[in-house]
């Protein structure tokens, strides 16, 4: 079988944020201190090095060890060449978000912070120019959100940012798919093994549990804060994609309606984590932020602005002063929507859908494999 050599795969990954991969030496240390490693029997993050350095980008994509890790740091502390293979493994991940990406748009935001905010500015000015010149009538002497933003009409640009993600999303997934189960191999596993592992990606999807599993009380502390987040993020997707009619209302000024109760969860979990990390970060206190991209920070400050200019917004409005209300109303959806729209399917809030949809590709290999063995070993 021929197997596909890249001699450029090592300064493509440094492209995106690697470290130099030529200092392992492959003494297998960081496999070895890795408690996920030893759990799956897989030997990450050795082997991610080793095909780094060997030019094996096709055989990367085919395998889930970059997905396994979860930068607890432990494998970088430890190495004796300062070879850094946590960084390395976020690295892989982020060339593999790269390669799944059919636009291209990946690639190019994780390689250059001027492409990515150009690209957010870009949404985001598009945005605010639909209010400026479609807005409906502007009441000035008390707050009529849903006059000056009918609701239907952001429930239908919703409904059209959803469906773009959707997809952009999905049709990166397949892409995923389709090299991580080696092509048309895929097409030879039944589609009942596939729908009988669904709760492997919603489990992992929703929890991200093995992150539990590092090993260290600093660990568990980043999977709570992560889980806080995520929590707050797909709480307010749902209220703004399936709930905005419930959600974005006019009928009373009252900081108690269940609706704002869940709003102000979502609101507090979003800025809550986002500052954590941001804080952790800034502070380069622990491994897996001791090295940051731009990427990185562009996505927790995106997201950090698009909780504050809500509840910014909110307060105005509570306060019943109109034109505040509005202007800050423009300034939280210039910010939101560009979020969505840039960082889903092309940046960094991409590895919470591949990380779930590789633990599930990998299950679904091996309960094939499995049903493929039970006829032969009946046979027998």
């Amino acid at each position: 079988m021929a197997v596909n050599v890249d001699p450029d795969l090592q300064r493509e990954i440094a492209r995106f944020g690697g470290h130099d991969v030529s200092l392992c030496m492959n003494c297998g240390l960081c496999t070895a201190i890795c408690p996920l490693s030893e759990e799956s029997g897989s030997s990450f993050p050795r082997r991610v090095i080793h095909l780094l350095q060997v030019g094996g980008a096709d055989k990367l994509a085919q395998t889930v060890d970059p997905w396994l890790c979860y930068y607890c740091g432990e494998c970088s502390e430890s190495c004796p060449r300062d070879a850094n293979p946590g960084e390395t493994m976020m690295a892989a991940r982020r060339y593999l978000t790269a390669r799944y990406d059919w636009t291209g748009l990946a690639g190019l935001f994780y390689k250059s912070a001027a492409a990515e905010i150009t690209g957010l500015a870009f949404v985001g000015l598009l945005v605010a120019a639909l209010f400026v010149f479609f807005h409906a009538p502007v009441v000035t002497d008390h707050v009529e959100l849903n006059t000056f933003a009918p609701v239907h009409w952001v429930e239908l640009g919703d409904l059209v940012m959803a469906a773009l993600l959707t997809f952009f999303l999905l049709t990166n997934a397949a892409r995923m798919a389709w090299g991580f189960m080696g092509g048309a191999e895929m097409l030879r596993i039944s589609p009942f093994v596939y729908l009988k592992q669904i709760p492997v990606f919603l489990v992992h999807f929703f929890t991200q549990r093995r992150w539990r599993r590092c090993g260290s009380e600093r660990s568990t502390t980043h999977w709570l804060t992560h889980v806080i987040l995520v929590s707050g993020y797909l709480s307010m997707l749902t209220l703004v994609l399936v709930l905005l009619r419930w959600f974005q209302t006019d009928e009373v000024h009252s900081f108690y309606h269940p609706q704002r109760l869940w709003g102000y969860y979502a609101t507090a979990a979003l800025l809550y984590g986002t500052v954590t990390f941001m804080i952790s970060r800034w502070r380069e206190a622990d491994p897996m932020h001791r090295f940051s991209e731009a990427s990185d920070w562009i996505f927790l400050v995106m997201l950090f602005l698009t909780a504050l200019t809500g509840i910014i917004m909110h307060a105005l409005r509570i306060a019943d002063l109109p034109m505040a209300t509005y202007v800050s109303y423009v300034i939280h959806l210039a910010i939101a929507v560009p979020m969505l729209v840039v960082e889903v399917p092309f940046g960094k809030w991409a590895h919470l859908f591949y990380r779930p949809l590789a633990l599930y590709l990998t299950s679904v290999r091996e309960a094939a494999a499995l049903a493929a063995r039970q006829p032969a070993a009946a046979a027998a």
